[in-house]
């Protein structure tokens, strides 16, 4: 009989092979093949117990707990504030680019910082507030070049480049920080 210094869910499914995955909250997850034996999956995990332990260890270290939810006028607080923010700089920006654009919308998407359709709408995530400066001007201009070339080119980005040389510097930031923006407010 198998025992392991953690506890674990498994989760069976069409897949061919076996996985481990330690979330940010500490939590072991096996998916497995239908067809595979219990046997089969302990032993797996025997095999990659020092695997596990420093993922979980990696986990309690940096916690990721959520953030308490804001209060509806705080929220709305915030969205007046990136409102204000996000159309000057877009305004300011656009003319520099000779660019025009259509409504600005201020959003909380969990995935995106910023978007442009098709018909020149900008979105921005109003939790970039929080961000350095360079980064909301980086997400504008980065919007705004979608006025002139609708993908992610070599030509796009050297649209962005004209205008923040530096760009990779604030792409990078958000990269690796944005994540945290959420835990703000």
């Amino acid at each position: 009989m198998y025992h392991h210094p953690f506890t674990y869910q498994i989760i069976y499914s069409n897949r061919k092979t076996l996985a481990i995955h330690v979330t940010a909250q500490g939590e072991v997850v096996v998916r497995a093949p239908l067809r595979m034996t219990r046997n089969d999956i302990e032993r797996f995990l025997t095999e990659k117990e020092s695997w596990i332990l420093k993922h979980l260890q990696n986990a309690a270290k940096s916690p990721m707990q959520a953030p308490a939810p804001l209060a509806d006028d705080v929220r709305r607080h915030y969205i007046r504030i990136a409102r204000d923010i996000f159309t000057q700089k877009t305004a300011y920006y656009a003319a520099l680019m000779g660019v025009s654009y259509g409504r600005i919308s201020i959003r909380e998407q969990k995935t995106r910082w910023g978007s442009c359709s098709s018909e020149g709408n900008l979105n921005f995530n109003w939790r970039l507030i929080f961000a350095p400066e360079e980064v909301l001007d980086y997400v504008v201009v980065h919007e705004l070049a979608h006025r002139l070339e609708m993908n992610h080119s070599k030509t796009f980005y050297s649209i962005v480049a004209g205008i923040l040389p530096d760009y990779k510097k604030p792409q990078k930031w958000l990269k690796e920080n944005g994540n945290k923006l959420w835990q703000q407010g």
